[in-house]
């Protein structure tokens, strides 16, 4: 198993040892105690989620949780593509504002590691996309936060075009950057 840091303190890209012949592969996806001495601070995780989406071109984010809800999430695709993104919102943070972009796929296996303190979000490359992720934390509706994947000052090249985003009603409505710092 490989981990590198991003540039964005504490999110880090995991790629596992992957065993493939001619029968197909066979990886651990998870172990968290090794996890636990590749990298300081590991979360321990208490809930699986998955997302499947049917078209390219979804997106799903940006998202978190604030306060004692503030989720970290360990997130991989099972089929498809994805580029996922994290964006810091740690208070004080050198990188505040800043975000890391990823593609994972059910071709590379990586992962990535979304500390407590970033927005998520991903943008569906492939069709009949399965991305499934783990939680420290339980959902909390009334905790939950997000900022439109479309706002330009975060400067997120999602590969897409704004007009070929496909949005739930919730996210189409979730605040600019700049509104979102308001309330923050």
């Amino acid at each position: 198993m490989q981990v590198t840091e991003t540039d964005l303190k504490g999110c880090y890209e995991i790629m596992p040892a992957v065993f493939g012949d001619e029968r197909g592969y066979f990886f651990e996806s998870f172990q968290q105690e090794k996890l636990q001495q590749l990298i300081p601070d590991f979360p321990v995780f208490i809930q699986d989620n998955e997302a499947y989406s049917r078209q390219i071109g979804v997106i799903r984010g940006l998202h978190a949780q604030r306060g004692d809800a503030a989720q970290a999430k360990l997130v991989r695709v099972v089929k498809g593509r994805v580029i996922d993104v994290a964006v810091d919102i740690r208070k004080g943070s050198p990188t505040f504002g800043k975000h890391v972009a990823v593609e994972l796929s059910e071709y590379n296996k990586k992962q990535l590691l979304v500390p407590r303190g970033f927005l998520h979000g991903y943008v569906v490359l492939e069709p009949d996309t399965i991305f499934v992720y783990k939680c420290d934390n339980y959902y909390n509706k009334q905790a939950e936060i997000s900022v439109n994947v479309a706002d330009a000052t975060l400067h997120i090249d999602w590969g897409i075009a704004v007009q070929e985003m496909i949005l739930s009603e919730k996210d189409r409505a979730a605040p600019d950057w700049e509104a979102f710092l308001e309330n923050y």
